[in-house]
This record gives C-alpha cells, structure tokens and sequence, in this order.
C-alpha cells in the first residue's frame, strides 16, 4: 500500500502537470470506484472543470478543482494515477479515465479495487471519506513528543500499532513504521506506556526525518514516472529493515528477525532493538 512518501511521489510528479487542465470528459468503468456521489453525478459535474492543485493528506491525495471543488482519492493496496497521452496503451484494470483538453488522459488503474475517489462541491461537509478523522500530520512543526506521548503514553498497545493508527499519525503504514522504529532503537512490540520521555523525543524526531529521507529517495521525473507506470518507488534501495528479514543488521550485522504484531508483519533488530531491558527476552 502507497504510504505518505509514495503518495507525495505521485503528487509532486502530477500536480505541475495537470495545473489548469480542463476535463472535457469523465468515464467511469466500476462504478463501485466513486464512493461519492453517484456514478453518473460524479462524471457530469466533473466535465468542464478545470484542475487547480493537488494536496495530500496522510495517505489521501486531494485534487482541487477552480471551482472549490475537490477531488478525494485514496489508492489503498494497488491503485494507481497515470497522466498518458490518449494513444498510449491502457492499463488492464483502468477504472476511471479523465480526458483532459490537451490531447492527455489521466487514468486510474486498481487491480484489487480498492481505491475509492469522493467528489465533493465547494461548501459540501465531508462526511463520507474519513479525512476529518486523521491525526496530526508529520511533517509539519507541531509534531512533537508531548502530541505523541499525549495520545499513545497511557496505552499497553504496541507501539508500532500506535505509529500505523491513522488518527493518531496520518500517513505511516508497515513499511516506515518498522524503518522508524529500527532507527529509533524501539523494538515494535514494546507497550507505548514502556517508553521513556527521552524515547518519546527521539520518535519524534526521527518520524518527520525518515519519512522526508524517503520523500526525497522517492523522487522521480515525470518520464521516469510514466515509464515504470507508476509502479517503481525509488526507496526500496535505502530500506533498512523491511523486507530484509535473515539479512545481517546493518548496524550490528545481527541477524533480522521477524514478527507478527497486530496482524501485521514487523522487521527489526534483536541486538539494536533490543527488549531485555524491560525483562522480555525476544
């Protein structure tokens, strides 16, 4: 699933290029794609606007329209946004198709179907995507270790579940909640009220530090973009530990171990992450 770094990949690579496009025409073909409002709402109302910027919120990407209206994606498991000239050859399981007044189209592919798009007018609530219940973002100045240890310090949850919950952090999935705890030296399954105020402190550092490491790794062209097809994240290369499992640590070269935490596998340490401390061997 695209996290926060790959999310903003996709909107540095379209925003520049959609800016002030015109939408002569939208094509739905599962209709269970649009989550709000109907199907053939969702394409009249579109035909005829013109693209402004997009934003992105946690895992959300936001296309905002000139005439107040937004567009609410989310690309869950596989979804994915390409801006193709309209010869170029159509992805298999392309769901939405925006032809655009320049000759372009920008399509959105699934192949599990999850992705879901909203369509909401100027002054329209949003009540139906789930934005309004996201925590704090963590790239911005206010993320700081009070926030953290405020909403998680009390709780025996793991605290890697409490990274990858939405409304506490909007934008950390498995996969950087294992490469943030590996450089934060906190083994995943600790409870959250184990850690430590200078724990707390560190995670709040290190958070809007990995996740802008690989924000940066994860940038491309929009060529290279359309040519891997939006599919090829440049970040893999720099994973400390996810997806290294029996690989040397590449601190300590102990052997990575792995673990199942709230359904979720999780990468890490024995040596560097240590839980002796707290009288639990791993």
């Amino acid at each position: 699933m695209p996290e926060l770094p790959e999310v903003e990949a996709i909107r540095r690579v379209l925003e520049p290029q959609i800016r002030g496009l015109e939408i002569e025409q939208a094509a739905v073909s599962r209709p269970e794609v649009v989550a709000h409002p109907a199907v053939d709402q969702f394409c009249r109302r579109l035909e005829g606007q013109v693209f402004d910027c997009i934003t992105r919120r946690g895992k959300f990407l936001l296309i905002r329209l000139e005439s107040g209206a937004r567009i609410i994606i989310h690309l869950r498991m596989t979804g994915c946004l390409l801006l193709v000239p309209a010869d170029f050859p159509k992805e298999k399981h392309t769901h939405i198709v925006f032809r655009l007044n320049n000759g372009k189209e920008l399509r959105f592919s699934d192949t599990r179907r999850f992705g879901r798009f909203w369509l909401l007018g100027k002054d329209e609530t949003d009540t139906y995507s789930g934005i309004e219940k996201l925590g704090k973002e963590p790239l911005i100045s206010d993320f700081t270790a009070e926030y953290l240890s405020a909403k998680c310090g009390k709780r025996k949850k793991a605290i890697k579940e409490c990274l990858m919950e939405q409304s506490v952090i909007a934008g950390i999935g498995n996969i950087y909640s294992d490469e943030i705890l590996f450089a934060a030296k906190i083994y995943p399954a600790r409870p959250a009220n184990s850690l430590t105020g200078e724990e707390w402190k560190r995670l709040a550092a290190i958070v809007p530090e990995r996740l802008t490491f690989f924000v940066q790794k994860n940038d491309m062209t929009p060529e290279e973009y359309l040519e891997t097809k939006g599919q090829d994240y440049r970040n893999t290369p720099f994973l400390q530990v996810y997806g290294h499992e029996g690989e040397p640590c590449p601190i300590c070269k102990t052997v990575l171990r792995r673990t199942v935490i709230g359904g979720r596998s999780s990468t890490f340490c024995p040596q560097c992450q240590s839980n002796l401390t707290f009288g639990k061997e791993l």
